[in-house]
């Protein structure tokens, strides 16, 4: 599909140069996350940079697993980041696994070792960690550094053949231990694990660390811009190192932008993780989640992400971004697209006493009123009907101009009601009203007889459809991570709130992921989840306002 061409940053510069001087005849980016989490919004702005760059410069983008920690990684999380891209839009043109190059990453680093560039070490992490020094004191040479060529040869191959047990030894690069860059104190290239893989199952028992295989994947693919966050920054010296030193042909560049954060929003996969196996949520796609598939359960659109992705940029610069602006860029998508409707969230029963009985009348509507092209609904009147309870009040405060006794209030798309008397049970709480209506004020036949100040909304008792409502707010009450406190103790505890009521006849036939926007209420999805043909479940997206204001973001 196509794709609306990407506001101008610093990177598509790059790219542009590039292009214009011959330095590069095609782009190829890639986006390789590690299947070891589903994707988040984070991840969706890595997607939308790299695959919107090659489609508008007519580049290619490739798809790869960065699957080299047979650890934490599964084939869920390949099928799920899959299905995550196709539905943001994006197709890749090449699809590839790290651990597809593992025989020629143990080739390169072999080579690595007949140069003198890399040893096997026997130090443990621990002791690794303890002597590589500090930003102001140098690192300490290993004891195993100046083994011979051929004695690491040995070793390296006895290692593959899995003769050690985890941890026992690693191979590690041989740079310099007091490099002002401590990426570059001799970093460890592979480690032992005899762990299963999902790819290559246990054909391997050594795996490459991240810095040793990311540089030359992208060397092997071609990829000629290699887009990271900034985190990486301080690895582009091993990364060139990688590419120089194990004489790959072809040297990709890489170049790092700010990542995306957000207010009230966790974004490490480490701790989204944590709320799925504590069940605090119900999954990596819980609509509180900000996973995409999270997003996609929740109502969300590929096209409100995609814009939302282009609009906060490309840039170097840390910063937040306020959450509210992805909710108007989906509220700006949906409300040419929803189909308009009313439900009854928490109902209030109503009678209409002067209504006749068993008569029932089809009132029309418009599906939207912004997009005349819907068409029409029609929405079944008759004597008995629900009303929200907020939308009562037996003792009002001043301007409050819904329904209360002797008031008169417009029902949308039908007629003028007035309260004529209360119903209440045996402890005091209203659960019926009775009201009178005036035949001549039904909506659309032009009644100019007197005004009321209050619309509500309603739906037909007999007619309307039971339905469940899932009511989200953010999962965290701060904004921002807590230093003195965990995870868990910063969860909002109203961050879910389920209601039943009713929603109009029509509504019958929703299928999953169906938007619909709900008067007064907010948009809604159906809930795939618990959807079933006879059990309605609503996913509330967003509310209809916002105090968010777009003009100050620009």
């Amino acid at each position: 599909m196509e794709h609306k061409s990407a506001s101008s940053n610093f990177i598509r510069t790059i790219v542009q140069e590039d292009l214009q001087s011959g330095k590069v005849k095609q782009i190829v980016t890639r986006f390789p996350p590690e299947p070891n989490g589903y994707l988040h919004i984070g991840h969706a702005k890595a997607i939308c940079l790299n695959f919107e760059l090659a489609d508008e410069f007519n580049g290619k983008t490739n798809l790869r697993f960065d699957d080299t920690n047979p650890l934490k990684e599964d084939k869920e999380y390949v099928d799920a980041i899959k299905e995550d891209v196709k539905w943001l839009g994006f197709e890749w043109d090449g699809l590839y696994f790290a651990s597809d190059y593992f025989e020629e990453m143990y080739n390169r680093a072999v080579l690595l070792i007949k140069k003198g560039k890399a040893y096997v070490c026997d130090l443990s992490a621990e002791e690794i960690r303890a002597t590589r020094g500090t930003l102001t004191e140098p690192g300490q040479e290993s004891p195993y550094r100046n083994r011979s060529v051929e004695e690491n040869l040995d070793l390296f191959e006895r290692m593959r053949r899995g003769e050690f047990k985890d941890g026992e030894k690693v191979l590690r690069a041989k740079i310099d231990m007091a490099s002002p860059n401590i990426n570059l104190r001799d970093p460890v290239l592979y480690r032992i694990s005899h762990t299963p893989h999902h790819h290559t199952g246990t054909k391997w028992c050594i795996y490459p660390m991240y810095d040793f295989a990311h540089p030359l994947e992208d060397a092997i693919e071609g990829v000629t811009h290699s887009l990271c966050t900034l985190e990486f920054e301080d690895h582009r010296p091993l990364y060139d190192w990688v590419v120089r030193e194990c004489e790959m042909e072809h040297q990709p560049q890489q170049y790092e932008f700010a990542r995306l954060n957000m207010t009230n929003t966790v974004m490490s996969k480490r701790y989204l993780k944590q709320l799925v196996d504590e069940k605090v949520v119900d999954g990596w796609d819980d609509p509180r989640m900000p996973t995409i598939s999270g997003l996609r359960r929740r109502g969300y659109t590929p096209e409100s992400i995609r814009t939302f992705a282009r609009e906060i940029g490309v840039s170097r610069s840390n910063s937040v971004v306020d959450a509210r602006m992805l909710e108007h860029f989906l509220r700006e998508d949906l409300k040419l697209k929803a189909p308009r409707t009313m439900a009854v969230l928490r109902p209030l029963k109503v009678v209409i006493v002067n209504y006749p009985e068993g008569q029932t009348e089809m009132l029309d509507a418009e599906i939207n009123p912004e997009n005349p092209e819907m068409g029409i609904r029609q929405i079944p009147f008759s004597r008995e009907i629900y009303i929200e309870q907020d939308d009562f009040m037996e003792n009002p405060p001043s301007k409050y101009f819904r329904l209360f006794p002797g008031n008169e209030v417009r029902l949308k798309h039908a007629y003028f009601i007035k309260c004529v008397d209360v119903i209440k049970d045996e402890d005091g709480r209203v659960v019926e009203l009775h009201c009178t209506y005036d035949p001549e004020t039904k909506s659309g036949s032009g009644f100019t007889g007197r005004k009321v100040k209050g619309t509500i909304h309603w739906v037909e008792a007999r007619s309307a459809v039971p339905a469940e409502f899932r009511l989200y707010d953010s999962l965290f009450l701060d904004e921002q991570d807590a230093a003195d406190q965990s995870l868990l103790d910063r969860l909002n505890p109203n961050s879910l709130e389920i209601v039943h009521g009713f929603v109009e006849p029509n509504m019958r036939q929703a299928k999953p992921q169906d938007k619909f926007q709900f008067f007064r209420h907010g948009y809604f999805n159906v809930d795939p989840k618990y959807t079933t043909d006879d059990h309605l479940v609503f996913n509330r997206i967003v509310p209809l306002k916002s105090s968010f204001d777009i003009k100050k973001q620009s």
